[in-house]
């Protein structure tokens, strides 16, 4: 039997679909993917959604999110797409697991996924000192000093906002000059807050027994010797990707593997996407529940559009 609606993915956007689809009735199907809740079930605490005046963990937030729309009807399971077939109807949707998922609509929401470094001392301490998102989380760390990795745009991006917040900031990078824009490396260097680190990588993230930042490792890539910096915040900003390996030949996407949506619209009819994973610009928990409503309305309306016929 063919399901209605099939979301991928669970985070603000997934289940924000949920709701809305269940709601309608619709008895939507959400696959949960590699981590159930996404992206913020790292993110101890979240002080900029609307909603919540002193703040609510990250997975406290995905977890009324998926009672709301378990109480409207939708249905969870466990698992991410590794295949899907658009190029017939019902579509078809195949999990790792080798369920293979008939629907009439798709809503994609399976986000993107931060680049980090891949240190084992990173890798523990994300949310816990170690972050991909300044704007998440650059008010936590007031007047004490931080790191951010990378030398791109975005890392411009992120040390001159954590410059309203941060005693010093720190900006790591492997190169001896920016791979930024012309005007987003002048704006950093002219900024008496951030100093550039140049042919430096981190080599480990260290902390202490609580489990908190203290500083960073640094490696010269040149000469190989090494240093601590001290700092109680690092933040990676070497790129994110998209979840979109399991539709790449089905719809269209960018030069980056972004899902090219329109009103969230994929280039296919039927198929819809939501949040990150077509998102490459704002990437918040409030824009990505907002295109997963937009997404499940723009389903309804399909749904309804294909019965009439």
């Amino acid at each position: 039997m063919s399901e209605k609606v099939v979301i991928l993915g669970s985070g603000p956007a997934g289940l924000t679909a949920a709701v809305y689809t269940a709601r309608a009735r619709l008895e939507p199907l959400v696959v949960e993917g590699l981590v159930p809740g996404g992206q913020l079930m790292t993110t101890l605490d979240i002080e900029n959604f609307p909603g919540f005046p002193d703040g609510v963990g990250g997975a406290a937030l995905m977890d009324a999110m998926k009672k709301q729309a378990e109480r409207f009807g939708a249905r969870f399971k466990g698992g991410r797409a590794v295949s899907t077939n658009f190029g017939r109807h019902p579509f078809l949707v195949v999990l790792e697991d080798g369920t293979a998922i008939e629907t009439e609509t798709v809503i994609i929401a399976t986000g993107a996924s931060a680049r980090y470094l891949g240190l084992e001392s990173e890798q523990k301490l994300i949310g816990k000192g170690v972050s991909a998102c300044a704007v998440c989380d650059g008010a936590f760390y007031r007047d004490v000093p931080v790191a951010v990795v990378g030398g791109g745009d975005t890392a411009c991006e992120e040390a001159l906002f954590l410059t309203r917040f941060a005693s010093r900031v720190y900006m790591i990078h492997r190169r001896d000059q920016l791979r930024a824009s012309n005007i987003m490396a002048e704006r950093v260097k002219s900024n008496e807050k951030i100093e550039i680190i140049w042919d430096s990588v981190p080599d480990e993230v260290l902390d202490v027994a609580q489990g908190k930042v203290v500083g960073v490792r640094l490696k010269n890539v040149k000469t190989g010797e090494t240093r601590v910096l001290p700092v109680e915040g690092l933040f990676i900003a070497i790129g994110h990707h998209p979840n979109t390996e399991a539709f790449r030949g089905q719809i269209e996407l960018d030069e980056r593997g972004y899902i090219i949506a329109k009103n969230t619209r994929t280039s296919v009819e039927g198929v819809f996407a939501a949040g990150d994973v077509q998102d490459p610009v704002y990437r918040q928990a409030v824009t990505a529940a907002g295109s997963g409503c937009m997404a499940a309305i723009e389903a309804e309306h399909y749904l309804e559009a294909l019965h009439k016929g």
